[in-house]
């Protein structure tokens, strides 16, 4: 099902992932292009409340963002980080960080 409520908060510059995001992406089936959507719309996944909040205030002062998503039957982290620039957003679990 598409969602065409989506409205874009920020631009996401280039897309990268690290190998274990990819991994894990590819494990889970889940679709990148979903989360980073999410991620884009304010969705912050599971990231504490402060960290939710500083998201909230970075999508208007343009510092970074990140998101956090738990994804299969483990429920693994994947974050999702765009940087203050908005030139990229990086794919990545924690332990990669």
């Amino acid at each position: 099902m598409m969602d065409h409520t989506f409205t874009p908060l920020f631009a996401l510059g280039r897309v990268v992932a690290t190998p274990g995001a990819i991994d894990l992406l590819d494990r889970t089936g889940i679709n990148a292009d979903c989360l980073l959507r999410r991620h884009q719309s304010g969705d912050w996944g599971v990231v504490c409340a402060s960290d939710a909040r500083s998201n909230d205030l970075s999508t208007a002062n343009s510092t970074r963002l990140l998101s956090a998503y738990e994804l299969g039957a483990y429920r693994d982290r994947l974050w999702i980080i765009t940087e203050a620039n908005r030139r990229a957003t990086t794919l990545l679990l924690p332990s990669e960080y």
